[in-house]
């Protein structure tokens, strides 16, 4: 059998379901859900899913457990013995999905590219999506893997930390995008996590990740290009922020289909900047 390729950094239902048996390609789930939120991803999965798919916990699981701030990025080592754990290979070719449509697999496609993994994409619309296509899913037992030895290496231009954030806010090569709504991003409405301060970081663009998405789907990629033309240059770095460091994966996403190169999550996002009275807020 051939070597299985991806047409872009986001795929089709039609194309998971013509490839879905192919044996370099593995299904994640990567469901997650606000904290508040009566669902539950893990539990979900285990009920329903895409045939073949395991469950990648972003949030508790394959996070640093040592950290102080949300689901934030594991060590190179934690990430590659959970991965591997899941049944993934340096040469698996990866589809990561959730159960909203579009708003938490960013996150894992983004985790995998920071770790080095190119071949990995994310299946527009979702679960949703494939369910009212028609396509098979699976009721039963989740399917048991057989471990892999997975190598991973941080490629750190993918993530940036708050004190380095800091020390460029004003970089005329890089320019910032938050990725929450206008309301919390211009401070008329208050931050859902205590203690966090409302507002934006200085020269931040806001741009709500609900503004590149249509029913779960991302946008044609020209024009999500045309979103991100008008508010940057194409040669400057683009840096995402939002809450927690998940929906500015759909910002970096959506970049990386128009073409953008440059890209860079600020993982503690405005959980972090927004507590640490160091850092300013307009």
């Amino acid at each position: 059998m051939s070597a299985l390729m991806l047409p872009s950094s986001r795929v089709s239902t039609e194309w998971l379901a013509e490839h879905l048996t192919h044996p370099q390609l593995v299904v994640l789930d990567a469901s997650w859900f606000m904290p508040g939120s009566e669902r539950n991803g893990y539990l979900e999965w285990q009920q329903k899913r895409i045939p073949h798919a395991q469950y990648f916990d972003f949030d508790k699981k394959i996070a640093d457990p040592d950290a102080s701030l949300p689901h934030m990025l594991p060590t190179a080592a934690h990430f590659a013995d959970e991965v591997g754990q899941l049944g993934v290979s340096n040469d698996s070719v990866i589809v990561v999905y959730d159960s909203q449509g579009m708003f938490s697999a960013p996150r894992v496609w983004w985790m995998f590219r920071a770790m080095g993994h190119q071949h990995v994409a994310v299946l527009d619309g979702g679960f949703p999506a494939w369910r009212a296509a028609g396509y098979e899913v699976d009721t039963q037992r989740p399917e048991t893997v057989t471990p892999t030895t997975y190598q991973a290496t941080l490629d750190p231009a993918w993530v940036i930390d708050g004190d380095t954030l800091h020390q460029h806010l004003n970089d005329p090569d890089n320019q910032i995008f938050d990725a929450r709504p206008a309301e919390r991003f211009y401070g008329l409405q208050p931050e859902p996590r205590e203690g966090v301060r409302s507002g934006h970081m200085p020269y931040a663009n806001s741009l709500p990740f609900s503004q590149l998405l249509h029913n779960g789907y991302f946008l044609p990629d020209d024009q999500l290009k045309q979103r991100f033309d008008a508010l940057s240059e194409p040669e400057q770095q683009l840096i995402f922020s939002c809450g927690s460091g998940v929906t500015a994966c759909i910002l970096a996403l959506a970049a990386d289909l128009s073409g953008r190169k440059k890209l860079t999550v600020y993982d503690g996002s405005w959980t972090e900047w927004g507590s640490e009275y160091k850092y300013p807020v307009e």
